[in-house]
């Protein structure tokens, strides 16, 4: 059975004692013959993600991946003062749609954004092709101002329970060097040695030991590092493996596009454990000034221009398939010839056709 894009047709109120609160916009669900693709309408979030053919697990977490645009982390004290929230205004905005496709192959919804505090507009277009595990996200953002500008751009993706699950999922990415970002103290401790620098997966913990990153761990823990992606890549990835359902969740990316992606580890064995894998223009999810301030860092500049008047574009893939028994490192994903082959540490592999490619 084939599904075609679609409005979910019920709105629900949410009530706070005696008051009424405006009800949230509906959800958008995008689908074809193998995933289901659920799309929130306030700030385009993808918030679930299914294989139509068997067990209802989604990889994402509750916050699911949204957008951080223009800003990544806290704003400055002056941004904040100006209005602009954390990780900046385009996962607040209620997107508008502005297209659909519905002939066979190809699903496609167009999402537009406003966001007024930075004078920016973004489109992005979702398609997926029948017969496919993959997504396909471009995004377009154009500028309203008529002065060049540095802007901070994260596709804030994260997976979470029951899908991210203590000893039995992993993380793979090709990164290089990595930093391990201060945290201030919170309810649950960090384990890494603050403001450290690391071959990744293995990080400096405070104990003087190391840990693999790429391990979820069985105690719980609050920590964040960045990692340079290889720069001598053109395309990049970010896979996340459930050991034992056999379960690839991921990204395929231009490194040009997004030099950085940063673990947010939020590991706090319950169902708001998230572990972000969150691809991005810069390292870490701070202020423009000092994103600014850092560059370069490990040789590769941490922000990116936005042109006076200028558009930018940015695509990249995203995927969710099951995977022979026997994976248990992914060490390269490949796009060509109209396939994504993805190549195990066991020498097995996955072929998925992506028609569509970056």
């Amino acid at each position: 059975m084939k599904m075609i894009p679609r409005l979910a047709c019920g709105l629900m109120a949410v009530m706070a004692g005696s008051a009424q609160q405006t009800p949230r916009p509906p959800n958008m669900v995008l689908a074809n013959d193998r995933l289901e693709l659920t799309i929130q309408q306030t700030g385009g979030t993808f918030s679930k993600l299914l294989l139509r053919d068997g067990e209802p697990v989604s990889p994402l977490a509750t916050i699911g991946h949204f957008l951080a645009l223009d800003g990544f982390g806290a704003p400055s004290d002056q941004e904040r003062a100006a209005g602009m929230p954390f990780h900046g205004e385009a996962s607040k905005q209620v997107v508008r749609v502005i297209g659909t496709r519905n002939s066979e192959p190809v699903r496609s919804i167009i999402l537009e954004t406003l966001l007024p505090l930075v004078q920016e507009t973004l489109t992005r277009t979702i398609e997926m092709v029948d017969g496919e595990n993959v997504v396909y996200i471009t995004s377009d953002l154009q500028s309203g101002l008529a002065a060049d500008r540095p802007i901070s751009w994260a596709e804030h993706a994260t997976i979470g329970p029951p899908f991210l699950e203590k000893g039995k999922t992993v993380v793979d990415m090709p990164a290089q060097n990595c930093r391990v970002r201060p945290f201030k103290p919170g309810p649950i401790p960090g384990r890494l040695a603050y403001e450290r620098d690391f071959q990744w997966p293995l990080a400096p913990t405070k104990d003087n030991a190391q840990a693999d990153l790429r391990l979820v761990p069985d105690n719980n823990y609050l920590d964040l590092a960045s990692c340079q992606i290889d720069p001598k890549r053109k395309l990049a990835f970010v896979t996340a493996l459930h050991l034992d359902k056999h379960l690839l969740f991921g990204y395929v990316f231009r490194q040009q596009d997004y030099p950085w992606l940063m673990s947010w580890m939020n590991y706090t064995g319950d169902s708001r454990a998230a572990r972000g894998m969150e691809f991005s223009t810069q390292p870490f999810d701070v202020s423009h000034q000092e994103t600014v301030a850092m560059s370069p860092l490990f040789g590769t500049p941490t922000f990116r221009w936005l042109p006076a008047k200028a558009r930018l574009q940015t695509r990249f893939l995203m995927f969710y398939a099951r995977v022979p028994e026997g994976f248990s490192r992914i060490d390269d994903v490949v796009l060509e010839g109209g396939n994504m082959t993805i190549v195990d540490r066991s020498g097995k592999r996955l072929v998925l056709p992506a028609s569509r490619g970056l």
